[in-house]
């Protein structure tokens, strides 16, 4: 028997909980020639910027033991090259496509929102809202519940869309920021984002990163994101879509058990690329095995 996988994020229907992360996949024609992408869930596209940025200078990634930094500056072909060479691949792929959205003003965040809004295509947006503020001296939006709260507002004013506010972690109550988000009209939020980490070469004694610091991810991470997707799931009702760490199907329904009602995966890509297809079916092969028949049944069933 097959269990149904399918979840609903919003007013959007997955055919099953399993997407990909933004920044992790580009726009999805790489990873396209290692896995069937119409069996994934949902593709969460690379952030897409008004204008095209080119990101902080090398040397931006670095292996961790247990998983990776990045500084990669949110480096994106921009709006009008998204929508020009993009968009004509991911409409051939059978798979709900979401969009990531970075800015550097909430005005930044909306205008893309109604530009993007106009291409069906995109089912949904993910805001990431740990993005500098250039007009406020470079304050992180994402750290602010006010300004979290203000741009899920105006988005809200552009598309009838599925909503996401991809949550920082590096804030000391998390629930407070999706109760924000929820507030002003988000239909989910994802968590978590990178933690704050940085790495030094102790023979130069420099920092590996030429940013200094950058956005630890990987099975380092999972403890932390599993803790705020539990915080989170104690206080809103709205659905959670889980990250961090995730690196098979086990660690996906730990998620789910937490209170996510989807996940992405993220570092596990650049380790194994066909992983999301493997983890449909680590999910169907537990749900039979524990007499599952809806895997809906499994968000928030932890027992304390």
């Amino acid at each position: 028997m097959i269990p149904d996988l399918s979840v609903e994020i919003g007013s959007l229907k997955l055919k099953n909980p399993v997407m990909l992360a933004s920044g992790t996949v580009g726009y999805g024609n790489e990873i396209s020639e290692f896995m069937d992408l119409s069996k994934i869930g949902a593709i969460v596209t690379k952030s897409v910027s008004l204008k095209p940025r080119k990101g902080n200078p090398p040397q931006r990634i670095v292996e961790t033991p247990a998983g990776m930094l990045n500084a990669i500056g949110l480096a994106n072909v921009g709006l009008e090259e998204f929508i020009k060479t993009k968009i004509p691949f991911l409409k051939e792929v059978n798979s709900t496509l979401i969009c990531n959205i970075a800015a550097g003003s909430i005005e930044e965040y909306v205008e893309c929102t109604r530009i993007l809004d106009k291409e069906e295509i995109i089912k949904a947006f993910e805001i990431n809202v740990s993005c500098p503020n250039v007009k406020e001296g470079g304050l992180i939006f994402g750290n602010d519940v006010k300004a979290v709260g203000r741009i899920t507002e105006l988005v809200r004013g552009v598309t009838n869309k599925t909503i996401i506010i991809k949550l920082s972690p590096n804030v000391a109550n998390i629930a407070d920021f999706a109760e924000a988000a929820r507030k002003e009209g988000a239909d989910a939020v994802s968590a978590i984002n990178t933690l704050v980490g940085t790495s030094f070469d102790i023979y130069t004694r420099k920092p590996k990163i030429k940013n200094i610091t950058g956005g630890l991810s990987g099975p380092a991470i999972k403890p932390v994101a599993l803790a705020k997707v539990l915080e989170i799931s104690r206080r809103v009702d709205i659905p959670i879509i889980g990250i961090g760490g995730i690196m098979n199907w086990k660690d996906a329904i730990e998620f789910m058990i937490c209170g996510a009602s989807a996940f992405q995966l993220g570092t596990v890509n650049f380790v194994n690329p066909a992983a999301g297809v493997e983890i449909i079916e680590g999910l169907i092969n537990y749900c039979n095995k524990m007499s599952i028949t809806n895997i809906t049944d499994l968000i928030a069933t932890y027992k304390i």
